[in-house]
Parts: structure tokens; sequence; C-alpha cells
């Protein structure tokens, strides 16, 4: 339990926290290509610490979701703010922060049961985000104002972003390598693209079909790579 609490703070509270934070001087577009290099920086991580061998389909498939994501943010433009630097170097803090939980969470002794895992770990991460909100002061939108739109948003978000995807991968950290399933930070624009064009008939141009298709290359060159150590 202490394991997973541990695992909590790293994941939401600093890795997801903090990195909500930096993007008020850094936007989406490029805070997603920094993210890119999350896979890179496990495996250089499981090198340092497991003398886990670095595989030449993994660098392919890590190289491949990192073009796909460029071109995927490059067709809307990279800007740049006041303080971009900061928050350039918050993210890569996060990234470290995430890294070094799923590595983390792969090695060590957590609850059997992966919901009370994933439970732990975001009731140990809340409360330190929520504290930290209190502490600076920040106030919130009272729920009797939240409009239709929002209410949906957050009951998807908690049952499916939370309760249903944490749960699955922190299941995976401990089926598979950590590096295979941090590509989920390229499949997710792949369906993000899918939905917009289904759900609010966003255009999708031949350059954002190239950039899922090399991003969808590079997942499976990262995921038929043998974990060797």
């Amino acid at each position: 339990m202490l394991n997973s609490a541990i695992a909590g703070f790293l994941f939401l509270t600093y890795g997801n926290g903090v990195f909500v934070w930096a993007l008020k001087y850094v936007d989406s577009g490029f805070s997603s290509l920094l993210v890119a290099v999350q896979p890179l920086v496990i495996l250089v991580l499981m090198n340092l610490f497991y003398k886990q061998k670095i595989q030449l389909k993994s660098i392919i498939g890590i190289v491949l979701g990192i073009t796909g994501i460029a071109i995927l943010v490059s067709e809307s433009g990279l800007h740049y703010t006041p303080g971009s630097f900061v928050g350039v170097i918050m993210i890569f803090t996060c990234i470290l922060s995430w890294s070094f939980a799923s590595i983390f969470v792969s090695k060590r002794a957590f609850p059997k049961k992966s919901l009370m895992d994933a439970s732990i770990q975001m009731l140990s991460g809340g409360f330190f985000l929520l504290a930290g909100s209190f502490l600076f002061g920040e106030t919130h939108l009272p729920f009797a104002e939240w409009t239709q739109k929002t209410a949906m948003s957050m009951y998807l978000l908690t049952f499916f972003g939370s309760i249903v995807a944490f749960t699955a991968f922190n299941f995976l950290l401990r089926s598979v390598s950590p590096e295979k399933v941090a590509t989920s930070g390229y499949v997710n624009p792949v369906i993000a693209l899918v939905l917009g064009w289904y759900i609010l008939d966003e255009p999708i141009s031949y350059q954002l079909l190239i950039a899922a298709l090399i991003l969808l290359v590079g997942v499976y060159f990262i995921n038929s790579s043998k974990s060797v150590t």
C-alpha cells in the first residue's frame, strides 16, 4: 500500500499535476511533442538501473513516434510564450517522474487486485493535489455552476480516463515492459483524431493521416521488440 501511495504521488500529483501547471507556459502541441520522448526516457532509465539492453526495434519505434507527433502538431504550429523555458523544464521533470513511476510499478510489490492498487494511487495522488491546491490558495468552481457539458466531461474522464484506463495501465505495467505501455502516448492522438472526425466533424488532412500511420508503425516496432536483460 505504501508503494501504491508513492506511485500515486509520482504519477498523479507530480507527473500530472505539475504538467497541467506547466501548460500555462507551453502550448499543448509542443507539450505533446515533449511527452513523445517518454518511452526513450524509460529505456535509458532501465538501462542505467537494471542494465537492460536497448534494442534497435525500440529505438526505431521511438524515432517514428516522435516523428509522427511532430508531424501531427506541426499542422497547427508550435507556439512559444514568455516563460516557455520554465514550462519545458518542468514538463521534462514530469516525464522523469512518470517514467520512474512506471519502472517502480513494474519492479516493486503492489496489492494483487488491480482496482485496489489503482484506487490507492488515485486517492493518495488526489490528496496531495488537494493539499497543494489549498496551500497555493486556489479557488474552484462550485459543482452547482457546472454546465451540462462540463459535468458529462468529468463523468467520462472519471470512469474511462481514471477507473478504466489507469487501472489497465497499472495492470499492463506488471505484465509487459514499461516502454511498451508508454506507447499509449502515441495511440491516444490517433484515437482523438478519429473521435474528432466522427463526433465533431473535424476534417482529417493527408498530413494527419500520414502522422497517424507513422505513429501506429512506431507502436508496432516498440511492441514487437523483445525485452532483453
